[in-house]
């Protein structure tokens, strides 16, 4: 049996109802970040992504376009799945997840039944407040207005209607000793605060099916052993249904072999999910008798005109117009170092030109350029480079889901390089021991930009290994 330590990490899965959005990108881009940095660290990594493609949002849609369902979730499917190349996403470790591959349904369906047979599913008559934009269940406290504050330009349904319920309420204690007893559940800290705070105010039960007559698009009751069949005249609630990819994915029910080598799993998600992935998710793993998630990773929105981009508002920038402007390597590091991880972040494309031109033509690009011209003009050939190199402390910083701080320290590596250039003037000196070291540290950098802009990074590379200067300018500059 293989000593490698494994690492699983996962996105949540977008609604296949819209063309994916820069949000979900950073997303994906932000969680292969961090599995890049535990494949340079020697550990066998499991990155989990996917499509989310039940539920009244894409039912309603595809019902608009007057297009079959599946036929609708197989197309958007297809461009979601398009974003792993599209976003240089490592081919090596990506798996890629649909809620209605016929595993997944099996799944989620055997974990319906270990809740039921908990006891802590059951049937009742309800009315509720729900928005179709979050597909969620909202209480007067939450509404802003008397609209979700996330979806303001959507009108709440209320159902009145018999439904099966989970029952939430039954694990508030249960949820506040596991987040005591795991202090660092939930990162940033804030995001921490805040869920403990909703479960300690008290849970209600939600609804975990709808009526098959209203909303048709989902995964069917499963039979619960004193019937022939399910319950025909339900399907799941979508949440309860997606949450259940993280586990379906990687073997759970009938591969526990497979499962159990790579649960549990670190979870990013964005802020608007704190509740769906810190709680809900994590109650229904207590109720099946199965281990909770290792670490969740709240992210902030990306706001374009002043909202959060959103598919059912429109105000949305495509990574496709993001990489067409300024290319993959400029997407990558605008989320990587310019888009605050934890906060939210106004997108402005003149601020990303200006960061786009002094950081990357102006910064990386030319350091690159003079250090390699300097090498190529005045060294008899390549720099010999160590095979490996104690990278520690910038690890340190990736392993705690920092990418931001992580982002910084390679730049200030990099101003620190500059700042040696200026005081040595190698340019007039020529000492070719200053310029070696210049070149050896340049590489250094290279490799710390493998998990942020691996593109880069292979080329810096190929550049020291051969002793030449670009041909033409990394990162040109832009208008």
């Amino acid at each position: 049996m293989s000593d490698q330590k494994t690492f699983y990490i996962t996105t949540t899965l977008p609604y296949v109802n819209a063309e994916p959005h820069i949000g979900f990108a950073m997303e994906l881009i932000q969680a292969d970040v961090v599995a890049r940095a535990k494949k340079l660290q020697g550990e066998e990594v499991f990155l989990n992504t996917g499509t989310d493609e039940h539920g009244a949002k894409i039912y309603s849609r595809a019902l608009e376009e007057g297009r079959d369902v599946q036929e609708y979730v197989d197309e958007y499917a297809g461009k979601f799945r398009d974003l792993i190349g599209l976003l240089g996403i490592d081919s090596e470790y990506v798996h890629f997840v649909r809620t209605t591959d016929p595993h997944h349904k099996m799944a989620a369906q055997e974990i319906w039944k270990r809740c039921k047979a908990s006891g802590d599913i059951y049937k009742k008559n309800y009315a509720v407040k729900y928005c179709i934009g979050c597909e969620l269940e909202k209480t007067d406290s939450e509404l802003v207005d008397g609209r979700c504050p996330i979806h303001p330009n959507k009108e709440l349904e209320v159902r009145e209607e018999e439904n099966y319920f989970f029952k939430f309420s039954r694990f508030q204690e249960p949820l506040l000793k596991f987040y005591r007893e795991n202090a660092d559940f939930v990162k940033p800290d804030f995001r921490f605060n805040e869920i403990i705070k909703f479960v300690e105010r008290g849970l209600e039960d939600f609804s975990v099916s709808r009526l098959k007559s209203k909303m048709p698009w989902g995964i069917p009751i499963p039979e619960d052993g004193d019937r022939s069949s399910g319950d025909e005249g339900h399907v799941m609630y979508v949440w309860f249904d997606a949450l259940t990819n993280y586990i379906s994915i990687v073997g759970w029910p009938d591969d526990m072999a497979r499962f159990e080598k790579w649960w549990p799993v670190i979870q990013f998600a964005g802020k608007d999910q704190v509740r769906q992935q810190a709680a809900m998710w994590q109650a229904m793993l207590m109720s099946a008798g199965l281990p909770t998630s290792k670490q969740i990773i709240i992210h902030g929105f990306l706001n374009f005109a002043g909202q959060k981009m959103s598919k059912s508002l429109g105000n949305f920038i495509t990574p496709q117009e993001v990489i067409e402007r300024f290319g993959l390597e400029g997407l990558r590091y605008f989320v990587c170092r310019e888009f605050n991880q934890f906060e939210d972040t106004e997108v402005i494309w003149e601020k990303l030109l200006e960061a786009y031109n002094a950081n990357l033509a102006n910064g990386l690009g030319n350091l690159v350029s003079r250090i390699m011209t300097l090498a190529e003009s005045n060294l008899g050939g390549p720099v010999e480079t160590a095979e490996h190199e104690d990278m520690s402390e910038y690890f340190a910083i990736l392993n705690n889901f920092e990418i931001n701080k992580a982002s910084n320290y390679v730049w200030e590596k990099m101003g620190l390089l500059d700042r040696e250039i200026q005081e040595k003037k190698p340019w007039e000196s020529k000492d070719p021991v200053v310029i070696a070291g210049l070149v050896v540290k340049l590489y250094s950098i290279a490799r710390m930009l493998n998990p942020l802009m691996p593109e880069t990074s292979v080329k810096i590379k190929a550049l020291v290994k051969n002793n030449k200067k670009p041909e033409r300018p990394l990162f040109l500059r832009k208008d």
